[in-house]
């Protein structure tokens, strides 16, 4: 398995996420897990750059928002 490489950049209006196949599972399962029962709205997850996203990358938040 590969290292799951996830990427995020962000310009006037337009946010792109590029991700190798590891990394888009990664993001599938951080997803799935917001979706869950017993997750509160408001709930949220940061993905920072160095950590769980490549060097470079702008920063992301998901988050649950019931209300939309």
């Amino acid at each position: 398995m590969n290292e799951p490489l996830i990427k995020v950049q962000s310009s006037a209006g337009e946010a792109r996420i590029k991700a190798n196949a590891e990394g888009l599972r990664v993001l599938a399962e951080r997803l799935l897990e917001l979706a869950g029962p017993g997750i509160r709205d408001g709930h949220h997850l940061h993905l920072d750059a160095s950590v769980d996203l490549e060097d470079g990358s702008s920063g992301l938040v998901l988050e649950r928002d019931d209300s939309l």
